[in-house]
């Protein structure tokens, strides 16, 4: 005859569940943990139109999806939904700054990588062009962002990602930036 019992704790926001199986040989156990059990979080910074360029979300064809939002004096963050948990995870920062946001975020996918371009800048409110450019990449379980800083200069308009995920390629006129799988990002040409 086997039992089992269940025993559920929160440790540092994360669902615990700790199995015992008790049997004939004896008892086994392992714990199994779930980080996705909290909420959607929102950009801190007032927008009065609708929808807010200061979030964004994509959807993958898995049924995840990422969402990103920008909080207000510390940077980027992003959470990952799992749809078998049915739960985001805890807010990650993506990049930390102090510097005022300074256009929306764009977020891409194909093949199982995210992209994503944000900006920061203190005037932009006023028109200036940006300080702080981020180009940004995730790929698998999407929980590791490699991300690279360019600094002066106008924000990057657009990314294109490959068919097999394997490259994304931030574009803004003719200066081009490059990310490939394994290797990270390239010089800013």
């Amino acid at each position: 005859m086997r039992r089992t019992a269940m025993r559920a704790a929160v440790s540092g926001g994360a669902a615990v569940v700790l199995v015992v199986g008790l049997g004939v040989g004896g008892a086994e156990a392992r714990a199994t943990t779930s980080g996705h059990s909290y909420k959607l979080q929102h950009s801190d910074i007032h927008w009065s139109g609708s929808p807010t360029p200061y979030e964004s979300q994509v959807k993958l064809p898995d049924g995840r999806r990422v969402a990103m939002h920008y909080l207000k004096k510390k940077g980027l963050y992003v959470q990952d939904y799992s749809p078998k948990a049915r739960g985001w995870s805890k807010p990650k920062a993506v990049y930390r700054t102090k510097t005022d946001v300074c256009q929306g975020i764009t977020l891409k996918h194909r093949a199982g990588t995210v992209a994503a371009i944000a900006d920061w800048g203190t005037y932009c409110y006023d028109g200036e062009p940006p300080q702080e450019s981020l180009a940004a990449v995730a790929t698998g379980r999407l929980t590791k962002w490699e991300h690279h800083i360019t600094k002066g200069f106008d924000g990057w308009a657009r990314a294109d990602i490959t068919k097999n995920g394997k490259q994304v390629t931030f574009k803004y006129h003719a200066d081009r930036l490059t990310w490939t799988k394994g290797k990270g990002f390239g010089p800013k040409h």
